[in-house]
């Protein structure tokens, strides 16, 4: 049986923790986000530290939201050592991919969609909500990623690391492949069931 370590919540408190810091001492965040200095000074801890940063209240409410939500149904999903794997190689190398892009980047997103990835292929009919309704988690996933491939190409002004959030999705999505080719055939969370009430429900109350 495994053992739920709540990994997410001790992580969400961690980035809180960090937050106030960030705001408490002059500097502290230069010393930790992701920038040139990771390669020209080899810093390498900025590719792990940069995940924890966050640039605003808004940008850490965000990502608190999505890794409680998606972080502690994956955690449920895998166990808390797997779900760890998952978010600090994801983040990590979502961060490793973006610095070949951007100046300067920190967040915890590009670990935050390596979950989402990875529940995506583990359970795409989980329910969840996105843009005001309630829909299978596998068409939320096209909608974030759909949205990531717009700003890139200019689609509209942001400041989000678009890069970092396919990068990671990307991870998530192998990890996702991995977990469910390796999971024990008897293993009843992994298995994908439509519920067919459920489903004309859902139809019934935003489709028509």
């Amino acid at each position: 049986m495994m053992k739920i370590k709540f990994y997410s919540l001790w992580i969400s408190l961690f980035i809180i923790i960090v937050f106030l810091i960030q705001n408490i001492l002059s500097g502290f965040t230069d010393l930790f986000l992701l920038n040139e200095k990771a390669i020209s000074n080899f810093e390498m801890w900025r590719f792990l530290t940069a995940i924890f940063l966050h640039g605003s209240l808004t940008h850490l409410l965000f990502n608190l939201f999505a890794l409680l939500f998606f972080g502690i149904s994956l955690e449920n999903l895998i166990g808390s050592k797997k779900f760890l794997v998952v978010f600090l190689s994801s983040g990590i190398i979502a961060n490793m991919v973006s610095i070949n892009f951007y100046n300067s980047s920190l967040g915890a997103s590009g670990a935050i969609y390596g979950i989402i990835g990875a529940i995506t292929i583990l359970k795409p009919l989980m329910m969840v909500y996105t843009l005001g309704l309630i829909m299978p988690m596998f068409i939320a996933t096209i909608i974030y990623i759909t949205a990531d491939v717009l700003r890139i190409f200019g689609a509209f002004d942001s400041n989000v690391g678009s890069i970092a959030h396919l990068s990671g999705i990307f991870i998530g999505f192998l990890a996702g492949v991995y977990l469910r080719l390796n999971a024990n055939k008897l293993d009843k969370k992994l298995k994908i069931k439509i519920d067919e009430d459920y489903m004309n429900s859902w139809e019934d109350r935003f489709i028509k």
